[in-house]
């Protein structure tokens, strides 16, 4: 079982930054990939970016590539986002996740997790 808690979210201006945290506890976080997914209102969850457990690969959505950057620290079992030039288009809930086998690398389907925070609301205005 691993447990995750995400913070950070906010309101910011379009063009604005913002930092997301995961803070990962319970069997061994720190063997596990991490992803952050979001949903916005009257959408699906979309997946946004995943790095694998030791921080050495990462993927992105086509749509924050260049704006975005996910990293760790294993010694803090943390996982962060970095969000850059944000629009109002970035408006969700941020949820970070673990999929269900240390196996996988970094997967990017939604199918493959089983562990998810609260999720944390941000909203980009315009």
């Amino acid at each position: 079982q691993v447990q995750l808690a995400e913070s950070g979210g906010g309101l910011v201006q379009a063009g604005g930054s913002l930092r997301l945290s995961c803070a990962a506890s319970g069997r061994t976080p720190g063997n596990y990939a991490v992803a952050w997914f979001r949903q916005a209102p009257g959408k699906e969850r979309e997946f946004v970016a995943v790095i694998n457990w030791s921080g050495t690969s990462t993927e992105y959505a086509y749509s924050v590539q260049g704006r975005f950057t996910i990293s760790r620290d294993n010694a803090k079992n943390t996982v962060s986002l970095q969000m850059n030039r944000l629009r109002p288009e970035d408006t969700a809930v941020y949820y970070c996740a673990a999929p269900k086998s240390q196996a996988l690398a970094t997967p990017v389907a939604e199918r493959h997790y089983a562990y998810w925070g609260q999720g944390t609301q941000v909203t980009v205005s315009s």
